[in-house]
């Protein structure tokens, strides 16, 4: 494979399982499109703006050996179908793994999980504050958190954090690629004035973090517009 289809190869080999699987007659994730689409639209939205920005900043940047060399902006297309193909894989295994297990285990504890991460994200963001990519991420999700557990009170946390774990296997391996893991070199580099300098392999910290929010804010939103309307039929009947 020519190595400058190597972002795009991992962009559509991450959806296109998927988005085959979302019309199984069991878990019909097509049934969410009309609620994900929105949130999807929403969330890259937000990240694409925020992509832009660091990129401008040289937080980040990436390398043309692995690119079409296609950019909109200062984004590379395959950075911007990123936003699209990891939330739409992300969110289906969500919904999937709703329908495959009935017990929410870690329902229990899903405040106090929130909570923690809340605590310190946000002595750590605020400590960081300097380092761009951490102090952004860090405030960023523990700000989300918060609104989410102070103001939504949502059931399905507990849900997502086991779907979170269960992601962050096919995430060390692409995120692990991008960030230089079996190959020369990296298709996404960071600055290291803009983060802690700890990585997982090759992975930075902080992309544990921001994959989180990414994926959240898919699933609130979506999980929201689909209990709007819920309870709008109800009231009509």
């Amino acid at each position: 494979m020519n190595s400058k289809y190597l972002y795009l190869s991992l962009d559509l080999l991450s959806f296109i399982v998927p988005f085959c699987a979302s019309f199984q007659k069991k878990a019909p994730f097509y049934k969410k499109w009309k609620y994900f689409g929105i949130a999807l639209l929403i969330t890259a939205t937000i990240f694409v703006v925020w992509d832009e920005i660091f990129t401008r900043e040289n937080v980040w940047g990436f390398n043309p050996k692995y690119l079409t060399g296609v950019f909109i902006g200062s984004l590379p297309i395959e950075e911007i179908l990123f936003f699209i193909c990891i939330p739409y894989a992300s969110v289906f295994t969500y919904f999937s793994l709703n329908h495959l297990i009935e017990k929410d285990h870690l329902f229990p504890h899903q405040e106090l999980i929130s909570s923690l991460l809340i605590i310190i994200l946000l002595i750590s963001g605020i400590y960081n504050v300097d380092k761009w990519y951490t102090g952004v991420t860090f405030i960023s999700l523990a700000l989300f958190l918060a609104y989410q557990m102070l103001k939504i009170r949502p059931r399905y946390m507990g849900r997502f954090y086991f779907a979170f774990g269960i992601l962050l296997v096919p995430f060390f391996i692409i995120n692990g690629i991008l960030t230089g893991s079996f190959i020369e070199g990296e298709v996404v580099w960071y600055n290291k004035q803009h983060i802690l300098g700890i990585r997982i392999g090759t992975v930075p910290f902080e992309d544990i973090f921001y994959g989180l929010l990414l994926i959240l804010m898919n699933i609130a939103i979506m999980e929201w517009l689909e209990e709007r309307e819920y309870y709008r039929k109800k009231r009509a009947h």
